[in-house]
């Protein structure tokens, strides 16, 4: 099944996700589904929300960027009920991109060092720590699950100066080559 990414200005998006437990419907397929999604779009990851489900669940694989990022190398990981801890490190700035935001790039600070702790696809709970552009890519997706965005996250006067990009997704103007589903119209 493919599954159409949900784009900015859509509501569900904002919501905060609910947590994921095993007696939830259809969850291997959903997560298969989750990865052809993210494959198809050319992502490193996605979550829930942007797929239009409120539910915290998230799907990585980071290995596309390993070359230049050797802590992302053969890390596919499927993430129920995340939660991050922050461990101390500097806040560093690096360039995000998101599928709910396409054709948008921006320089996002995020700490580079973080304790995760999940669930995968067999509810079998684990803790790591993860650094540099791994940590990044799971802050990125967990924010999702609570309703972020990493546009969230940059200064009011960046975020003035992408308004009309912002606006030309809502508004449906921005070109796509994945499916995709659009903010619903007001009237």
């Amino acid at each position: 099944m493919k599954l159409p990414v949900y784009l900015y200005g859509h509501p569900v998006l904002r919501k905060i996700s609910e947590d994921l437990t095993p007696d939830y419907p259809a969850l291997q397929e959903l997560i298969d589904d989750m990865y052809a999604c993210m494959y198809a779009s050319e992502g490193v990851g996605l979550a829930a929300p942007q797929i239009g489900r409120n539910i915290r669940l998230v799907v990585i694989d980071a290995s596309p960027v390993g070359d230049d990022f050797p802590e992302c190398a053969g890390r596919k990981m499927t993430l129920i009920n995340p939660e991050i801890e922050i461990l101390d490190g500097d806040r560093i700035t690096r360039a995000e991109g998101c599928l709910s935001l396409p054709g948008l790039s921006e320089n996002v600070p995020r700490t580079e060092h973080i304790r995760l702790s999940w669930m995968d696809e067999n509810f079998t709970p684990h803790s790591e720590e993860i650094s540099g552009f791994l940590a990044r890519i799971v802050q990125h997706e967990c924010d999702h699950l609570e309703g972020k965005l990493y546009i969230d996250h940059i200064s009011p006067i960046r975020k003035q100066l992408i308004r009309a990009k912002l606006n030309n997704i809502v508004s449906g103007r921005t070109r796509v080559d994945y499916p995709v589903k659009y903010a619903p119209r007001h009237k």
